[in-house]
């Protein structure tokens, strides 16, 4: 896997919806191609190893501590997807757990691996602006995902691109950038077509009832309690798991929708 081309995806833990669609469209389609390479972080990261594993393709997770240390402890599902059917590397001795500055050290790897650093939102002072500097430093092309001018998880993005990263509008833009052809007739594809929505394969089967009613629009924990004809303590629990490995979000008013 280590021998292909592959992109460094990374971006900020506190995603919004916009960057969760960013991703799984982009990784996605880098995963078909190529290897995709991110930090097994929650948030954006996660969501781009999950994205790369459910296409079938290549996802590497840089790991800031040893084998055997699960962190954060919502990725368990996660890495055991990523044990596998993708590839985790580390630095660090066995069991050992993550301390101060361990990410920040982690993030060299990321960007090592890959031709190319592309972040999906991201605050300016993040860990995924400390992989972007540190794939400069190691000559790799830098991408960004533009977003809005008001979102401040799209200020470190916006900043990137002032500074001179490319702007990624489709996969298309992403393939250029590690020689490889873009294998789309409409190269102006943009971030907002919509791309399928694939359950991971392992959900329960009230999960994936719940994640079924979820692809359409947000939902209120009663009409997915109706929906569901189960009681209500399971249907939270089962959107809490989900929550918990990212792939659901609670908006105010115990109103849930897919990340």
């Amino acid at each position: 896997m280590l021998a292909r081309p592959a992109v460094a995806i990374v971006g900020s833990r506190n995603h919004t919806a916009y960057g969760a669609e960013a991703v799984r469209l982009l990784a996605g389609a880098v995963a078909r191609r190529a290897v995709v390479v991110s930090g097994m972080a929650r948030g954006i990261d996660a969501l781009a190893h999950t994205a790369a594993l459910d296409v079938g393709g290549g996802s590497v997770g840089v790991l800031g501590n040893g084998f055997g240390v699960i962190y954060p402890a919502a990725n368990a599902a996660l890495y055991e997807r990523m044990v596998q059917h993708g590839c985790l590397v580390t630095e660090y001795p066995p069991g050992e757990r993550p301390h101060a500055g361990s990410f920040s050290r982690r993030n060299r790897l990321i960007s090592g691996l890959a031709r190319a650093v592309l972040v999906i939102e991201a605050a300016t002072q993040s860990g995924a602006i400390v992989t972007a500097d540190a794939g400069l430093e190691q000559g790799r092309s830098i991408l960004a995902v533009p977003g809005p001018i008001t979102s401040p998880t799209s200020v470190g993005c916006n900043r990137l691109i002032q500074q001179g990263a490319k702007a990624v509008l489709c996969a298309g833009d992403i393939f250029e950038e590690i020689g490889l052809p873009s294998g789309l007739n409409d190269t102006a594809v943009a971030l907002a077509t919509p791309a399928p929505r694939v359950p991971p394969p392992d959900l329960s089967g009230l999960q994936l009832t719940l994640w079924n009613r979820l692809t359409a629009e947000p939902q209120h924990v009663d009409a997915l309690v109706a929906s569901a004809r189960t009681g209500a303590a399971d249907v939270l629990g089962a959107l809490t798991e989900l929550e918990l490995r990212g792939l659901v979000r609670q908006t105010p008013g115990m109103v849930f929708g897919l990340s």
